[in-house]
């Protein structure tokens, strides 16, 4: 049995400082709406709202927030306008765009993250939608949350290393804000925010061998900056899945999984769909779980075909990691190579235990590469993955294991 380096702090410090929050929208009403739900959470602390992008960006320097709550279409200047010249006056700022579930806005929103967003939320149409909508007031909180306890852990840090540049403690010059691309947003701010508990003496996570059956199947679960891991991990495996086909469960609503098929098919330069009810898989094809349903894979014969579901979610998330997870290893057994990505929860994690049990490999985002730990982490608690590794040795990892190669 091997071991892999766990960091010691996988939960955020209940003592911390609040997460500071700007909300830019230009409907009054959902404005005001959102900053009363952020501020009623004891771990939010709402310091500035905007009615356009022009206004947040000049007030970004005052209020220094965590996370921006980024609406996209607004007068003036809009959000993608907005975006980097945000992030640009804060490198390590945490920007969530908030969109209505329209192709325009699942394209715009998409492409945002590429641009250096941490994520997106899928707001309701209507302002009464928006009033009444349960899930959409967790999913915003949950987010805001998540990706904003990260900032606060990194102000340490980040203070400690100002104080050295001005005492004359570190030789290396600081570049411009507008030095580096904003697409090095994210990774500067992933990178920043490992804790210093990865160092030596550090807690362990166990890890077991690869199974000696060449896959036959690779399945990927993904949430929170899933779409931007996603984009990495298939411009590495495109070649090498000729003789595989390749599923993919990210939490996403209706219209983004779609979009997102597309993203996935020209960076594997691979054909690349949401999977359809009793579709047959071809091998050296992806399908992506559509929002909304879940997806399994059932023998058909000698095949093996798409089944879509409308039971209820799992883990709160439909679709859902483990019930794809589950139904690979179900058809597949030790022929399954499964991994999980970067993302909020714990979804995924039963369903490595059960690839596990049936003798397949499991590979999991490392902390250090995640922008969210939460998924990636629960499946290396469990103690069954094979490797736990950062996002940019993954790609090439899946390649040499479908190629029979392990090491």
């Amino acid at each position: 049995m091997a071991f892999a380096q766990r960091s010691a702090s996988a939960g955020t410090n209940p003592g911390s400082d609040p997460i500071k929050v700007m909300v830019v929208d230009d409907a009054v009403v959902i404005r005001g709406l959102l900053t009363r739900w952020l501020g009623e959470d004891k771990g939010l602390n709402v310091v500035s709202s905007h009615r356009n992008g022009k206004l947040a960006v000049e007030d970004i320097e005052k209020s220094n927030p965590d996370v921006v709550v980024l609406d996209i279409e607004m007068p003036e200047m809009d959000g993608m306008t907005a975006l980097p010249l945000m992030l640009a006056k804060k490198r390590d700022l945490v920007v969530i765009m908030a969109s209505t579930l329209t192709r325009r806005n699942a394209e715009i929103s998409l492409k945002a993250l590429s641009l250096g967003a941490a994520d997106y939320v899928p707001k309701p149409e209507s302002t009464s939608e928006v009033t009444t909508s349960i899930d959409f007031r967790r999913e915003l909180i949950e987010k805001v949350k998540a990706l904003g306890a990260r900032a606060v852990r990194m102000r340490g840090p980040a203070r400690t290393m100002r104080a050295e540049t001005r005492a004359g403690r570190t030789s290396q010059p600081v570049k411009p804000l507008g030095s580096r691309p904003a697409t090095d947003t994210r990774a500067s701010f992933r990178q920043a925010a490992q804790p210093a508990a990865a160092a030596a003496g550090a807690p362990q996570f166990k890890t077991r061998p690869y199974s000696s059956a060449r896959p036959r199947i690779l399945a990927i679960g993904s949430s929170t900056g899933g779409p931007q891991a996603l984009q990495e991990v298939m411009k590495e495996v495109g070649t090498a899945m000729n003789d595989v086909p390749v599923v993919i469960t990210q939490h996403m609503p209706p219209t983004f999984t779609s979009i997102l098929a597309e993203h996935m098919g020209k960076a594997a330069l691979r054909p690349a769909k949401e999977g359809e009810h009793g579709e047959l898989l071809k091998p050296g094809n992806i399908y992506v779980a559509p929002g909304g349903k879940h997806m399994v894979l059932e023998k058909d014969g000698g095949a093996v075909k798409i089944r879509l579901t409308d039971d209820d979610p799992v883990n709160f998330c439909k679709p859902a990691v483990d019930p794809l997870f589950d139904s690979v290893a179900k058809v597949y057994g030790s022929a399954t190579l499964g991994v999980i990505l970067t993302g909020m929860g714990h979804d995924g994690a039963d369903g490595v235990k059960t690839i596990a049990a049936g003798g397949g490999s499991i590979i999991t985002q490392d902390e250090a590469t995640s922008v969210v730990w939460g998924m990636p982490g629960a499946a290396a608690q469990t103690g069954v993955c094979c490797d736990i590794l950062p996002l940019k040795e993954i790609g090439p990892k899946i390649s040499r294991v479908l190629k029979g190669n392990t090491r």
